[in-house]
């Protein structure tokens, strides 16, 4: 088969097509010809050296989002079979291999049936960011008529947010940094928009909760803005974070009494710990989006397995509107 390598890490540039070996499936999992993936931050840190301890064992074949369809069935799989259309965050982290090839090998507990009601590439550009988001709301423990403020909600974890948050039937408020993003945000349900640039933590809180703080707030930024999370989080509220580093000021955080949790999705792929919640989430989410409640977010640009460096160099520009999707050429 194809496969998109690394041998080395550095800049977009170092991809390379090879061939590889056909991988069978062992008990428990399936092999999927690949119909497309979707960059994540993790995937180009990975890449470039900035999360190397992430890697797979060289040469690596990187990505974790897959959309495709089951070619072959390891010992002891019930719910799949060959021809099912399934999607997932599978691999390219740790000791398992990603998806960047004609075929990959998937743990069914990482899978779902894809959605229906959306061509099977754009279902790759959800499992990654639908986990972490669900997980996260999750974690805030989310529910109807709660107020949610989500920092960065146009974003590619942050879209998903918005979207899962009005399902659960919360107000949902977002931060943007644009009038074209808060027409976007508008779009995919957001009730309140806040333009970071023009209105300081205490006047939307003014604005939005008349001063008491929101019941929970879901960070996609983290770094500094942990903080400015905390002080927008009413006392005794809850803040999720899928960006933990940075400087948290433990005193604000204690003066508000708020509960801080972060969101680390790739744990059941590292440790193989609970797996089947992963599945159990995609298959939730399928129904949402065969429902019209839930929808990716995908960039303008889209690009083939061939141009995966340019993939890479467009998504960290950061001026990707969404996610970024790359389809198998066999597909494009």
């Amino acid at each position: 088969m194809r496969a998109w390598v690394i041998k080395e890490h550095g800049g977009p540039e170092v991809f390379e097509a090879v061939e590889l070996p056909a991988p069978k499936p062992g008990p428990g999992q399936v092999r999927i010809t690949v119909a497309a993936t979707s960059v994540n931050p993790v995937d180009y840190k990975i890449r470039s050296g900035a999360a190397e301890a992430l890697c797979p064992p060289k040469p690596a074949i990187l990505h974790g989002d897959v959309s495709g369809v089951i070619d072959a069935v390891g010992e002891g799989v019930k719910d799949f079979a060959a021809g099912d259309k399934v999607y997932g965050c599978v691999g390219g982290y740790g000791t398992v291999q990603g998806v960047l090839a004609d075929d990959a090998i998937a743990d069914v507990r990482l899978l779902a049936h894809a959605p229906k009601s959306i061509p099977l590439t754009d279902c790759a550009a959800l499992p990654l960011v639908v986990i972490t988001a669900w997980e996260g709301l999750d974690k805030l423990g989310l529910h109807k008529d709660q107020q949610l403020l989500v920092h960065g909600g146009t974003g590619g974890v942050g879209h998903v947010i918005v979207q899962l948050a009005k399902a659960r039937g919360a107000k949902v408020s977002t931060t943007v940094s644009s009038d074209e993003k808060s027409a976007l945000a508008k779009q995919l349900g957001a009730d309140e928009i806040i333009n970071y640039k023009d209105e300081t933590i205490e006047q939307y809180v003014d604005r939005l909760t008349a001063g008491k703080g929101f019941d929970a707030v879901f960070d996609t930024v983290g770094g500094e803005n942990i903080n400015a999370s905390v002080q927008a989080c009413k006392l005794n509220g809850h803040v999720a974070c899928i960006q933990g580093r940075g400087a948290i000021d433990g005193g604000v955080l204690h003066a508000r009494a708020c509960s801080l949790h972060l969101v680390f999705m790739l744990i059941p792929i590292l440790h193989d710990l609970e797996r089947q919640r992963h599945g159990t989430i995609l298959r939730e989410a399928a129904a949402l989006v065969d429902h019209g409640q839930l929808k990716p977010l995908i960039d303008d640009k889209r690009f083939t397995f061939d141009q995966l460096g340019e993939a890479h160099a467009h998504a960290e520009s950061g001026k990707q509107i969404g996610k970024v999707l790359v389809v198998h050429p066999d597909h494009a």
